[in-house]
C-alpha cells in the first residue's frame, strides 16, 4: 500500500502526487508501487527492497544525494492467549524532495502521528521528521517492555498456583521476545550514534535535542530489556529447579511407600508357600502374621517420618 502525505493548513493530509516536501509511506508495497517511487524520485532499487527483508539489520547507507536508514521496530504477534514480540526493519529514505518510509507490515509507530499538532512542522523539516521517528520507535520499545513486565508478573502468579507446561511455554515466548529486543535496540543505538556525527543529516540545536532524547530512551530500553531478560532467566532456572525438586520428592515418597508395603508382602509370601512351615496349623497364626506385619510396617513408617521421608 502506498500513501502520500503533504503539509496543509490543517496539518498534514493525503494526496496523490509525489511533490516537494511529501512523505511517502509504503506498507507491504506491490512491485508497481515500488517501481513508481523509484521512477519518480530516482532512488536505487536496492534501497527500496532492503527494508522488505525481514532479516535486514539496522544500518545507514548513502548514495549521492539520498541515503537509507534501516532501523528495527517492535512487531507484536498475537496467538490465542499468548503474546510474542519480534522485530522488523523500517526503512527511512531521505532525499532532497521527500521522505520515504518502507515497512513489511502496519506498525504502531505511526499511530496518532497524522493527528499530532506538530505533524505539519515535522513534515516541513526532514531532519526533525527522521529524528522524531527515532524517538517514537524508542518510546514504542519502552511501552512494549512495560507490557512484557506485566506479562511476566501475570505468568509468575499463574506458575505459583500450578506449574504447567502452558505457563512455561508463555515465559519462553517472552524470553525469546527479549532476545529480539536486546539485539535490535543495540543495533539501533549504533545507528543513532552515527547520525550524531552530522555526516548524514545536518543537525541544529533543536534537532540535536530530539536525537539525544531518542538515544536516552533507546538506552533506557536496552537497560530494561537486559534487566527483564536477567529476571526471566533466573525465574526459569528457579522453576526448573522447583520442578526437579518436586519430582525428587514424589519419587522419594513412592520409594518409601514401596518399602512399607514390601514387608507385609514378604511375610505373607513366605507363609503362603506350599511347603511345611512352623506353626502353620496353629489357629492363631493368621493373627500373629498380620500383627507382625503391621508392627514392622509401623516401625518402618516411624523411621521414615523421623528421617522426613514422608
Amino acid at each position: 500500500m502506498l500513501t502520500i502525505f503533504r503539509p496543509s493548513d490543517r496539518g498534514i493530509e493525503p494526496c496523490s502526487d509525489i511533490k516537494e516536501g511529501t512523505w511517502i509511506n509504503l506498507v507491504a508495497p506491490t512491485p508497481q508501487e515500488l517501481e513508481r517511487v523509484q521512477r519518480e524520485l530516482g532512488i536505487l532499487s536496492e534501497f527500496l527492497h532492503y527494508p522488505l527483508d525481514e532479516e535486514e539489520t539496522s544500518r545507514i547507507e548513502r548514495d549521492e544525494d539520498h541515503f537509507l536508514i534501516t532501523i528495527k521496530i517492535p512487531d507484536p504477534r498475537y496467538n490465542a492467549n499468548k503474546v510474542r514480540y519480534e522485530t522488523i526493519p523500517l526503512g527511512i529514505i531521505v532525499t532532497d524532495h521527500a521522505v520515504i518510509t518502507i515497512c513489511l507490515r502496519e506498525t504502531q509507530i505511526f499511530e496518532g502521528f497524522m493527528e499530532s499538532r506538530n505533524a505539519k512542522r515535522l513534515l516541513e523539516d526532514r531532519v526533525r521528521f527522521v529524528f522524531s521517528l527515532f524517538l517514537r520507535i524508542a518510546s514504542a520499545y519502552l511501552k512494549d517492555l512495560r507490557l512484557i513486565d506485566r506479562l511476566i508478573t501475570e505468568y509468575e502468579a499463574e506458575l505459583h498456583r500450578s506449574v504447567r507446561n502452558r505457563e512455561l511455554i508463555k515465559l519462553l515466548e517472552i524470553e525469546k521476545s527479549l532476545v529480539y529486543f536486546n539485539t535490535a535496540l543495540r543495533a539501533n543505538d549504533l545507528v543513532i550514534a552515527r547520525l550524531q556525527s552530522g555526516r548524514y543529516l545536518p543537525i541544529d540545536e533543536k534537532n540535536e535535542d530530539i536525537l539525544e532524547d531518542a538515544q536516552i530512551e533507546n538506552q533506557q530500553a536496552i537497560e530494561m530489556a537486559k534487566i527483564f531478560s536477567d529476571i526471566l532467566s533466573g525465574m526459569m532456572d528457579a522453576y526448573a529447579s522447583v520442578i526437579s525438586n518436586n519430582l525428587n520428592i514424589v519419587m522419594k515418597f513412592l520409594t518409601a511407600v514401596t518399602i512399607v508395603l514390601m514387608l507385609p508382602t514378604l511375610i505373607t509370601g513366605i507363609y503362603g508357600m506350599n511347603v511345611s512351615i512352623p506353626y502353620q496349623n496353629s489357629p492363631y497364626i493368621f493373627a500373629v502374621i498380620m500383627g507382625v506385619s503391621f508392627v514392622l510396617s509401623g516401625l518402618v513408617v516411624y523411621i521414615f517420618i523421623k528421617k522426613k521421608m514422608f
